[in-house]
């Protein structure tokens, strides 16, 4: 069991920023990548980065060179560094894993880009 907790969500202008974080907890030693997804009104879900245990990363071709995701050694904490934001990345943030049988999702936290 992993219980992951999004946070640093906010109301932010255009060309801001904003760091979220995903805080996880239970058997973070199995935990092999965690991904940041988001989902607008009346859009699906969306992978935006992932990060691996060898510190590999990977981002969705829209956030590329704005985004950034990290991790600590522990795997207690993932961050997305969001940068340059724009109002197309309004959206529910989730922080994601998955450890045989099972998907772990965190609650979401909300980012909201005005223009």
């Amino acid at each position: 069991q992993v219980h992951l907790v999004e946070s640093g969500g906010g109301l932010v202008q255009a060309g801001g920023s904003l760091r979220l974080s995903c805080a996880a907890s239970g058997r973070i030693f199995s935990i092999n990548a965690i991904g940041w997804y988001r989902q607008a009104p009346g859009k699906q879900r969306e992978s935006v980065a992932t990060i691996t245990t060898d510190g590999s990363t990977n981002y969705a071709d829209s956030v590329k060179g704005r985004f950034t995701v990290s991790r600590d050694s522990a795997w207690s904490t993932v961050y997305l560094q969001m940068n340059s934001l724009k109002p197309e990345d309004t959206a529910v943030y989730y922080c994601h894993t998955y450890i045989f049988p099972m998907n772990y999702w965190g609650q979401g936290t909300q980012v909201t880009v005005s223009s």
